[in-house]
């Protein structure tokens, strides 16, 4: 990554970081679209991934590598804040405890899938994105955008499910959900992979970046070569 400042990317590092947040809100609320049935965070959560397909591809996987860690922590803050917030004594005037908890108060084990899945799927996206991206010579983006998201998003959702619903449903019920998750996110990517092709046309060119990762270490817990 480019040590000089960019605005553009820091742009994108919030969206990315407040797409985690928001999503592991508003994820507990089930929604139906359709004769399907999903968690709310899927209205934002699928963004995260064309953000982390951008910035893999304009910046590189040492700049995405980052970005999921600074996100990763910012959450875990956030996360922390809210659990401080419920336990401490609610004034007198304030009658709704027991909806603030409800709403901001994931299980513990909810919690660590959230997680584990952010950083499995987030990791392998843009590994995906990467690998793909000096294997095609830079060219077909489209087609690594929709297949590093299928991988992401894949194991996201396996991840996610197995962890946090896997003592306590049945494997067919756990299977439909996973499957179902990962196809409605893809289709998600590929409904804005349009807009998303024209963004990354125009980042690029306005960064004059196009890195490729060539040589780097892809350990998600090393910093540098």
């Amino acid at each position: 990554m480019n040590k000089k400042f960019s605005p553009v990317f820091l742009f994108f590092a919030l969206i990315f970081a407040t797409c985690l947040i928001v999503a592991n809100i508003v994820e507990q609320k089930l929604i139906r679209l359709g004769p399907f049935e999903a968690t709310a965070g899927l209205l934002i959560f699928p963004l995260s991934y064309v953000v982390n397909d951008l910035i893999a591809e304009v910046w590189g996987y040492r700049a995405m590598r980052a970005l999921i860690w600074y996100a990763f922590f910012m959450n875990f803050i956030a996360v922390a804040i809210f659990h401080i917030a419920i336990y401490v004594p609610g004034s007198a005037n304030f009658a709704h405890q027991q909806a603030f908890a409800l709403v901001l108060g994931n299980t513990l084990l909810i919690t660590v899938a959230s997680f584990v899945a952010f950083l499995v799927g987030s990791f392998l996206n843009a590994y995906v994105m990467s690998k793909m991206k000096i294997a095609r010579r830079g060219h077909s983006f489209s087609l690594r955008a929709v297949v590093s998201t299928l991988a992401g998003e894949g194991a996201d959702s396996v991840v996610f499910f197995s962890i946090a619903f896997g003592l306590y449903l049945p494997a067919k019920t756990l299977i439909i959900l996973i499957v179902t998750q990962i196809a409605m996110k893809t289709i998600y990517e590929i409904i804005v992979l349009p807009l998303t092709v024209q963004v990354v046309k125009f980042v690029k060119k306005r960064e004059q970046t196009d890195i490729f990762d060539d040589g780097i270490s892809y350990n998600p817990f090393v910093n540098n070569n």
